[in-house]
């Protein structure tokens, strides 16, 4: 699925999602309608009201949602609303997907793109101690013994997976690095390293729960590469890292190359994009 196909069904299913939530609202105010009059004759018109301004509220953020996506603009006033706006449509969009036959790893990874984007458009750039590079722990090959969740500096950077070449960037740009075997341990490292800004590693699913975990902290996804299916001896493509990292870093820690790669390469389209099979 390309880039822009994912922007569309994303667009696609929060308009449904809010409508859906209007036509809920709309159905509060219709049901009791008549019996409404017994309280007072303006009771049904005070509550028309609420519920019409609830449905102002729901259509403002959405449509906010869309043209943010579009544009990479914030609308008026939505910023502040684009987190729990996506907490509340995420998972009506994953039951509206699935009455349309969509699969949960489309509609996810259509969230990550878009996510991206908005982070790219939103972010600024932050010293090293400020980013956290959060990985899953099955990039770690399977047969290794070595314990890296609670010291990364365990590893033996053998070359046999991915964390050696993370290790690298790790020691190149002096970023927090950290392996999560799962959501808990996750929250613990975020609260422990207490970053600005997370670079995060992983699949679709833990990805999309992630972003929405920590949010208002931005966090920018790389979908893991699984040759072995998922949570086993899984990959990542080291050089998208390291583009992210050119973008979020200050550029008072980068050499003068860096900077010029990441003017000449890391175009906010091409960090946003996602590599994920049809």
């Amino acid at each position: 699925m390309s880039k822009t196909s994912r922007k569309r069904l994303f667009i696609g299913l929060i308009m449904g999602a809010s409508t859906l939530v209007c036509v809920f609202l709309i159905s509060l105010w219709v049901v009791p309608f008549l019996g409404l009059d017994s309280i007072h004759p303006l009771a049904k018109w005070v509550w028309g009201a609420m519920v019409l301004g609830l449905i102002f509220v729901v259509s403002w953020v959405s449509m906010g949602l869309v043209i943010n996506i579009w544009t990479g603009r914030s609308f008026l006033f939505t910023r502040r609303l684009r987190g729990v706006s996506i907490k509340l449509f995420l998972p009506m969009m994953t039951i509206l997907g699935r009455l349309l036959g969509i699969s949960k790893e489309k509609i996810r990874s259509s969230f990550i793109n878009v996510n991206n984007e908005m982070v790219l458009a939103e972010a600024g750039t932050y010293k090293p101690g400020e980013l956290l590079l959060l990985m899953p722990h099955c990039l770690q090959n399977s047969k290794c013994d070595r314990r890296l969740t609670y010291d990364i500096n365990n590893c033996k950077r053998c070359g046999k997976c991915p964390l050696a070449g993370l290790l690298s960037l790790h020691d190149k740009y002096g970023v927090h690095l950290a392996i999560a075997t799962g959501g808990t341990i996750a929250r613990r490292i975020v609260v422990q390293k207490r970053p600005k800004m997370i670079l995060a590693v992983a699949c679709e699913r833990d990805l999309a729960s992630g972003i929405q975990d920590t949010y208002p902290l931005p966090v920018y996804g790389v979908l893991n590469e699984r040759p072995n299916g998922p949570c086993l001896d899984t990959n990542v493509a080291l050089p998208l890292v390291e583009l992210a990292l050119h973008r979020f870093l200050d550029p008072a820690y980068l050499t003068g190359k860096e900077i010029e790669e990441r003017g000449e390469t890391l175009s906010m389209a091409k960090a946003a994009e996602i590599e994920t099979a049809d």
